[in-house]
């Protein structure tokens, strides 16, 4: 071999080398700012060091059902054997079986399977949930969030974290820091500032986020009693039962939530009741298991 060509090949080695080196050095210094943009929506004195977690692009383990692997990836701690999911405490409760039920029994009565009954759609297509109790992430089986979240009020009560919108409108929420809801939503915030649009109408008015409290009508909690759920505006969101639709018959839904807004939360694991047949355009709720399920049912 040639002296020049060996000198060539040295030179070329090093050059890559500098040039993955200057990449790597971008990569940090762009994610310590968006470290510091997701912690500037944090309340003084919470704690606001996070990672917040992308679950577009995040892995998901193999091997196990769908359904399994989304939840495994989405709450850390969480593990699976004999068909139950087992919490970090060893409490092991069954995945439970799809029953040949009519819909609004299953809403009631979700087993941890039928929670994935209707797959989350990841586009912004709102012709899925036309379609008659088509509500993708509606479903919740009580037992698992009381064991995945808390049993009781002074228990939630201790993990919240305040997370604030102040760009054109001031809105605050209380969130828990369990499973890093907190980070996530502000991660959410620091996404849609970058993006340069007026979202602040949508923070006006805004339908509040913890409230322990039961589902009307139901001995089921809501979202909000676990501090992983919040409103925006009020007026804008639009909720089924307003308009005055019967359960099943909500087909019309006229929406004035954007993509972008939309889109920013999914990415960071929040699901958006605007894609519910009974739709509630307000509510977004933490809900990654879904996010990943639709992923790996795309695939």
């Amino acid at each position: 071999m040639q002296l020049a060509h060996v000198r060539g090949m040295l030179l070329t080695s090093n050059v890559t080398k500098f040039h993955f080196e200057v990449i790597m050095i971008v990569q940090l210094i762009h994610k310590v700012q968006t470290a510091l943009l997701v912690a500037s929506f944090f309340g003084a004195g919470a704690a606001s060091a996070c990672d917040a977690v992308n679950f577009r692009t995040m892995t998901i383990p193999e091997d196990d059902p769908a359904p399994v692997r989304a939840l495994l990836a989405a709450y850390r701690g969480l593990s699976y054997a004999n068909d139950a999911v087992v919490m970090p405490d060893g409490t092991a409760l069954p995945m439970g079986v799809i029953r040949n039920v009519l819909p609004a029994e299953r809403l009631t009565s979700a087993t941890i399977s039928e929670q994935f009954y209707y797959t989350y759609p990841l586009a912004f297509d709102l012709t899925q949930r036309r379609k008659a109790w088509e509500d993708p992430g509606r479903l919740r089986n009580d037992a698992f969030f009381r064991a995945l979240y808390f049993a009781d009020k002074a228990a939630a009560r201790k993990t919240l974290s305040k997370v604030s919108w102040s760009k054109g409108a001031s809105a605050s929420f209380y969130m828990t820091g369990k499973y890093q809801v907190a980070c996530q939503l502000a991660a959410v915030f620091a996404a849609l500032e970058a993006e340069g649009t007026d979202f602040a109408p949508f923070f006006r008015k805004s339908g509040g986020s913890f409230n322990w409290r039961v589902i009307s009508g139901t001995d089921r909690l809501s979202a909000h009693s676990f501090g992983i759920a919040i409103d925006l505006n009020t007026e804008l969101g639009g909720y089924w039962k307003w308009s005055g639709a019967k359960p099943g018959h909500a087909t019309e839904y006229n929406n004035k939530v954007p993509q972008t807004l939309v889109q920013a939360f999914e990415t960071y694991g929040f699901i958006w009741g605007g894609k519910w047949h009974h739709f509630d355009g307000m509510h977004f709720e933490y809900r990654p298991e879904m996010i990943l399920y639709a992923r790996l049912i795309d695939e």
